[in-house]
């Protein structure tokens, strides 16, 4: 049987931490975190490398404590009201080789309690690749429609997003009676799916959520290739 990685452990650490997110109770649990957050999520992201691979040579499974594919545990509060200090969640991305120089599509894996999702393709791009997505959207809408609308993609994955998390309106140059005329709004570039925790510290875990990517191949082929990249 598959390994499990995440046990229920993580969760209740989060819950924890979402109660006492002050540095104090940090410190005194630092090894806690160590053992049921940081480390398994190190092992997971290790194993899942071959699964990666397979799926395509040009995505990074980067097990580095920092810099790496797990996400830093402290919040950026410069420029926000809460400035509570820590991340009740847990992030692992993985980023397309290309990531690091420009924004490139990548796959992610939240961990929070009670709100657990994958999520695959590009968050709130700049402005220029935003403008080359929705144009190969708008020039290409079978091979978009092949990519996002088919049942092997939506029986899994959801485009959806809060309307504020669209334009108001389809952009000038591109067509407002598209056939897809809202995702030609989308300000990001993503699709989501929701887990439980059950699924995330059951035996397979791995296999599940590479099997879950797999069926986003075609969206994350359509990005790719939009923006230049191989997949």
């Amino acid at each position: 049987m598959a390994p499990k990685h995440f046990t229920p452990a993580l969760f209740a650490f989060l819950r924890e931490l979402e109660a006492n997110n002050e540095k104090t109770w940090w410190d005194a649990n630092k090894d806690r975190y160590q053992t049921v957050v940081r480390d398994p999520a190190l092992d997971f992201i290790t194993d899942f490398g071959g699964r990666l691979e397979n799926l395509s040579p040009h995505f990074v499974a980067d097990a580095r404590t920092t810099g790496g594919s797990l996400m830093r545990p402290f919040r950026d509060t410069r420029f926000s009201n809460d400035k509570t200090p820590y991340k009740t969640n847990v992030g692992i991305q993985f980023r397309h080789e290309a990531g690091k120089d420009i924004h490139a599509p990548g796959y992610y894996l939240h961990l929070e309690a009670g709100a657990c999702f994958a999520g695959v393709g590009l968050w709130h791009p700049d402005t220029d690749v935003a403008r080359t997505l929705r144009k190969a959207i708008n020039d290409q809408p079978d091979s978009w429609a092949a990519a996002t609308k088919a049942e092997e993609f939506t029986n899994t994955w959801s485009l959806d997003q809060d309307e504020d998390e669209m334009l108001k309106r389809v952009p000038p140059g591109l067509d407002p009676g598209h056939p897809y005329a809202d995702d030609l709004r989308m300000k990001s570039f993503i699709a989501g799916a929701n887990l439980s925790q059950k699924q995330v510290t059951g035996a397979g875990f791995d296999e599940q959520l590479a099997g879950m990517f797999t069926r986003a191949s075609r969206f994350t082929l359509f990005l790719c290739e939009a923006l230049g990249l191989p997949f």
